[in-house]
């Protein structure tokens, strides 16, 4: 597979996989509240805030994981 379509096809999987993951929020929320609003509410904080501590641990790894990492090249 090359880059180009390996990079799509992670982008894809990241964008689904939010999704189901906050429908999953959403119907948490709603199972114990019974309130849409409050599980929108939720759902929306929950989406942004993990992708902004998703880009947060990518760029934490990136800079200081050694895991995996053949450094030298």
């Amino acid at each position: 597979m090359d880059n180009k379509l390996s990079r799509k096809r992670h982008l894809a999987k990241t964008i689904t996989w939010r999704i189901i993951a906050s429908l999953t929020t959403f119907s948490l929320v709603y199972l114990f509240s019974k309130n849409v609003e409050t599980s929108a509410t939720v759902m929306a904080i929950e989406f942004v805030l993990k992708m902004v501590l998703y880009y947060a641990h990518e760029r934490a790894w990136f800079k200081y994981g050694k895991l995996g990492r053949n450094d030298d090249y």
